[in-house]
């Protein structure tokens, strides 16, 4: 993530200085949130997800070591609030670091050509909600790198420091995220075509 955010001083901030987490929260809450709501699509989740990530920074900011920036820390504990929240409500829901060379068929099932669609239907209303329901639609352990990645603005290292993932898997599931949304995309995109000719 491309960090033009103010720089903290992380003595004050280690020191309790309540001003200084005061500009921290006020700096990273719309990141936070915004996280939280496309991983968990619950306004609700969110905001509970939002408020236990500053709590537990505050409890943890005196022993932070400072080995990844502030806003990777962040991320890295609103991911965990918020794959908690997806535990309890789904259980099955893993993002370990597991193999992910074999498993998912990542082959598209539907090819369309986009050029043909003109740029207002590409940003329309209907399209921008379909583009977040097909998000949505991705397995957990590939929407969320998606999140961090594309949508987050993360880079790769900071991606994988935040979900404790190797870099490899970080790549591999950033590709496989945008061709099964590409897959979802072009099927929309082809009814439409097909609707205008």
């Amino acid at each position: 993530m491309n960090d033009t955010k103010p720089a903290f001083s992380l003595d004050r901030l280690r020191a309790g200085d309540r001003e200084e987490f005061a500009r921290l929260v006020e700096t990273y809450s719309d990141q936070i949130y915004r996280l939280a709501l496309k991983m968990l699509a619950s306004p609700q989740d969110a905001e509970d997800v939002l408020q236990n990530t500053f709590l537990k920074a505050l409890q943890a900011l005196p022993t932070f070591e400072g080995r990844s920036s502030l806003s990777t820390w962040l991320y890295r504990i609103a991911v965990n609030e918020a794959l908690m929240v997806l535990r309890r409500q789904r259980p099955e829901v893993q993002i370990a670091d597991d193999d992910d060379s074999a498993g998912d068929d990542i082959t598209p099932a539907y090819f369309i050509d986009w050029c043909c669609l003109p740029e207002e239907e590409l940003l329309s209303a209907e399209s921008r909600a379909y583009l977040d329901q097909a998000i949505q639609q991705l397995p957990e352990k590939y929407r969320i790198v998606f999140i961090l990645r594309d949508i987050e603005g993360l880079s790769i290292r900071e991606t994988s420091e935040a979900l404790n993932l190797s870099e490899t898997a970080v790549k591999t599931r950033l590709l496989r995220a945008r061709l099964k949304l590409r897959d979802l995309l072009s099927a929309y995109y082809g009814e439409r075509l097909e609707e205008k000719a």
